[in-house]
């Protein structure tokens, strides 16, 4: 029979699915309704769509290198049980393995072919299997000579809840043996750029106007305040300094020699930090809270 468009909407609005499965099913079942909800969820896409308003800010990072080559992945779930299970943690590994291979963007990556399948409908297919919403939210590409990876809170090989890689110039076997220690040094600090010439312009200047503030604020109410111009001149560019200093990379102490910079660090080592990602789980997603009666009525809702 014809499939009309208001077939298709109504079997949206029932289960949930995209348009393009929603008439996929219909066509497969000869207009059918109620076997075309059921195709649907058999192949869990029905189940899927239902759950996709549902937010994802828990899960795992996922990190693969291969010599000059390495890539960050982060899936996200629900709750923060679904990264012990075996299911997921392999769905993490697939896809970092195949992000390595074809990553460009996430959207490459989720039509990419993992299994004979396409990485976005694997991950629908998870999705069922396992009853929450997930997410393949973001990826990381990082290049250079040499690219060594780290990962935090591990909840297995190469997965955990912070993932960091770092690239490097330089002999290989100096690269990777203290590049493992830039790696959990960034791990620990979080650097917001690699030097003061690659930080943001904007978050620079905005740290600019908050000490500049801060400082005139400071010594209008000092007991002896100093002449304007020791503030301009000597006040404000010096926290400047520190701001920077304690927010690059190569500006940092490092931590496992706080008396060296890690630029220092990387210099004795004879080798250079070319470039660096940290991506953690969750970071920018914000989490829905709802008291328990809203969450009651929102169900009895439908």
């Amino acid at each position: 029979m014809a499939i009309t468009a208001a077939m298709v909407k109504e079997l949206r609005e029932t289960t949930g699915a995209g348009m393009m499965d929603a008439k996929k099913a219909l066509v497969e079942n000869d207009g059918n309704m109620e076997a075309s909800i059921d195709w649907l969820r058999t192949k869990g896409l029905a189940k899927a769509a239902k759950k996709s308003d549902r937010v994802a800010a828990e899960g795992l990072i996922g990190v693969a290198v291969d010599g000059g080559r390495g890539v960050a992945i982060e899936i996200n779930s629900e709750t923060d049980f679904v990264a012990k299970n075996e299911d997921f943690q392999q769905l993490v590994r697939d896809v970092a393995r195949i992000a390595l291979q074809t990553g460009e963007s996430v959207e490459v990556v989720k039509a990419a072919d993992l299994n004979g399948d396409t990485v976005e409908n694997v991950i629908n297919g998870t999705i069922a299997r396992i009853g929450e919403n997930m997410t393949f939210r973001r990826m990381h590409l990082l290049e250079g000579t040499t690219v060594v990876s780290y990962v935090h809170n591990s909840a297995a090989e190469g997965m955990g809840k912070i993932g960091v890689l770092v690239a490097l110039n330089g002999p290989a076997d100096k690269a990777q043996e203290i590049g493992k220690q830039f790696a959990m040094h960034i791990a620990a600090t979080a650097p917001l750029s690699l030097s003061e010439a690659t930080m943001d312009a904007t978050v620079v200047e905005r740290e600019l106007q908050v000490q500049t503030a801060k400082a005139l604020e400071e010594n209008a109410t000092a007991a002896k305040p100093k002449p304007e111009q020791v503030i301009h001149n000597n006040i404000i560019p010096g926290r400047m300094k520190k701001f920077l200093a304690e927010n690059t990379l190569l500006g940092q102490a490092f931590v496992i020699n706080p008396d060296l910079t890690v630029e220092q660090a990387a210099k004795e080592a004879g080798v250079e930090i070319t470039g660096f990602a940290r991506v953690a789980v969750g970071e920018g997603v914000e989490k829905k809270e709802e008291d328990f009666a809203a969450e009651v009525a929102k169900t009895l809702a439908g």
